[in-house]
């Protein structure tokens, strides 16, 4: 890194142990590292070390203050930009000029995770015209063929399942401390097994579906987590029931009558929400039940470089769509969401003139958000974990 020794803050990352071996290698050339941990999970994570912070939430933002001024923070890491004690420490951060380095999942995926300073998804400070992004692309090297990062489904659900295990244990220790996840983790611990008990009947369902639409004029519509900050943070929704219903009755007053929608359910969706049932309840007073299907599985890759149209609220599914030319459309906001690359009009205009993006417009966006914003690895393997230490490193250092 640079000769000027530099003091980073980590608060709350992702399940498992990524942040504990970031801070490692910074530690390894010369800097400071300083971890607060705000519940059992983080503890786990980072057992040694670390500080406890068992305040109220009131007192966090004097707390953080007084921490970043004794210990001379001059970066602050952290997973996600929307947990709530997240977004008062980086205000209190920016007051004090510290660096604010944000971790998220990728806008690309998979194979990447977004990496940003200041903010990610909406906070993003990655705007431009069309004219702006072909200009900036233009400086820029074409990106060199990389090998696949490796990811175990297993791996993110053993760190994932610990961690919140760890979170619920904890609480005698961090009495005061509520996670920003909304809902029950006991439930969703219940909901992975149920799923995964089912994995094989609903990959096989939503192939007989797919199967028999493809050929057709197909809009497809993949579901996001509501819990999720990009749907409480960053849409018009409450939830992803608000958003599906929206979309679904734009679709029976606007679609034509041989479109057909196809909805499916997020893969990581854990919930004991019946979706088939709401979809199906929802089309038929709607009187679409013949042309709106549900499905909990299948290959989204596949289905998106087949859709007549993908619409989303701003789920990373829609740059699989743009990758391959379809039309998108986003109701939420997205970092995509530009004219030339999505429908920027009304999305009840969308199903008779779903338009492709401008050509070559995707690809010089992908160059800059890689340059950007992203850094290669991942999170549900050991080699996709030490990609990603590197290109954080790298990504920090510049």
């Amino acid at each position: 890194m640079t000769d000027n020794l530099r003091s980073f803050l980590f608060l709350q990352g992702p399940p498992g142990p990524l942040f504990l071996r970031v801070g490692e290698a910074l530690r390894e050339r010369g800097h400071r590292v300083c971890r607060v941990n705000l519940g059992g999970g983080d503890r786990l994570d980072w057992p040694e070390g670390a500080i406890d912070y068992r305040g109220t939430f009131s007192e966090w933002p004097t707390f953080i203050d007084r921490l970043l001024r004794e210990q001379s923070i001059t970066d602050l890491l952290l997973f996600g930009d929307c947990r709530p004690y997240h977004i008062k420490a980086h205000g209190i951060a920016k007051l004090r000029g510290v660096r604010t380095f944000v971790l998220e999942e990728g806008y690309l995926r998979p194979h990447w995770m977004t990496f940003e300073l200041d903010g990610v998804n909406a906070r993003s400070s990655l705007r431009g015209t069309k004219e702006w992004f072909f200009k900036e692309a233009a400086r820029l090297e074409e990106e060199p063929p990389l090998p696949p990062v490796g990811a175990s489904f297993k791996r993110r659900a053993r760190d994932s399942y610990w961690y919140y295990h760890h979170v619920v244990t904890g609480l005698l220790r961090y009495p005061h401390y509520r996670s920003h996840r909304p809902g029950s983790i006991i439930v969703d611990g219940l909901g992975w097994l149920w799923r995964l008990n089912r994995q094989k009947s609903r990959e096989e369902q939503a192939e007989k579906v797919w199967q028999g639409l493809r050929g057709q004029k197909v809009f497809l519509f993949p579901l996001q987590l509501s819990g999720d900050f990009q749907i409480r943070a960053h849409s018009p929704f409450a939830d992803m029931q608000g958003a599906a219903a929206y979309v679904l009755e734009s679709f029976a007053l606007h679609a034509p009558g041989d479109a057909h929608l196809l909805i499916k359910r997020h893969p990581l969706d854990s919930s004991f929400f019946d979706w088939g049932g709401f979809i199906r309840r929802l089309a038929k007073r709607l009187q679409v039940e013949s042309r709106v299907h549900f499905i909990d599985g299948g290959d989204l890759d596949e289905m998106a470089a087949e859709t007549t149209g993908l619409i989303c609220v701003n789920s990373t599914s829609a740059t699989l769509a743009l990758a391959h030319g379809k039309p998108v459309c986003a109701i939420g906001g997205a970092i995509y969401k530009m004219e030339g690359l999505t429908h920027c009009g009304h999305v009840d205009a969308f199903w008779s003139h779903p338009s492709a993006p401008d050509e070559g417009l995707y690809d010089a966006f992908r160059k800059v958000l890689v340059d950007r914003c992203l850094v290669r690895g991942g999170l549900a393997s050991e080699s996709a974990v030490e990609t990603l230490i590197e290109g954080m490193i790298e990504r920090m250092d510049a």
